[in-house]
């Protein structure tokens, strides 16, 4: 099955499970064991790093039994918590797979022009003024390139640094910056480096 999720992940330490930490597959992990009554490992399409929210993200979870997808989709939602939220599920054939079938990964940053506590858990906001012409000038520059080494955190266990990035660019709207990315796969700390530089 695959679930469609969004989350917000101010309390979160990312997606994937940690030994030390919170993570958002632990918490899905947990009450899809409860419901179903068997320990059950959820799959994400990607990862996100700890505080980023998801407005969109697949996982999908194997089980052999047929489930009611709608009934099932309210008593999950009934018992996650509020900052967790099942907005579809749906049966896939026996081989699809959560993160090898995506093609396109998509962020969004925000950088607020102004202090607004309203937004505080959703962008950061910038105490100085840019030149969003020359910024994306710079984000059209990550077209040419497809190691992003030097924007991934460091120790970081990868086979390669390759993502091809597909668009990114600025915008502005309602009164805040916006920074879309969407490439294939993004390493860790990937965007934020990115937005920072």
């Amino acid at each position: 099955y695959f679930l469609e999720l969004q989350y917000k992940g101010t309390n979160y330490h990312g997606w994937q499970r940690q030994p030390n930490a919170i993570s958002v597959q632990q918490v899905l992990e947990e009450k899809l064991s409860l419901l179903l009554r068997n320990n059950t490992e959820i799959v994400g399409a990607g990862r996100t790093d700890a505080g980023v929210h998801a407005k969109f993200i697949v996982a999908h979870f194997d089980i052999d039994v047929n489930i009611d997808e709608i009934d099932f989709r309210y008593k999950l939602n009934s018992i996650l918590p509020n900052d967790i939220a099942v907005k579809n599920i749906k049966a896939v054939k026996e081989d699809a797979h959560a993160r090898f079938d995506a093609i396109l990964r998509s962020y969004e940053y925000h950088l607020l022009l102004e202090k607004n506590p309203f937004l505080i858990d959703n962008a950061y906001y910038l105490r100085r003024s840019v030149d969003i012409d020359r910024m994306n000038e710079a984000a059209k520059l990550l077209l040419n390139h497809i190691n992003f080494k030097c924007f991934s955190k460091s120790k970081t266990d990868v086979k390669t640094y390759n993502c091809n990035i597909a668009s990114a660019g600025w915008e502005v709207k309602d009164g805040h910056y916006i920074f879309y990315i969407s490439a294939d796969r993004f390493l860790r700390n990937m965007v934020r480096a990115i937005v920072g530089t």
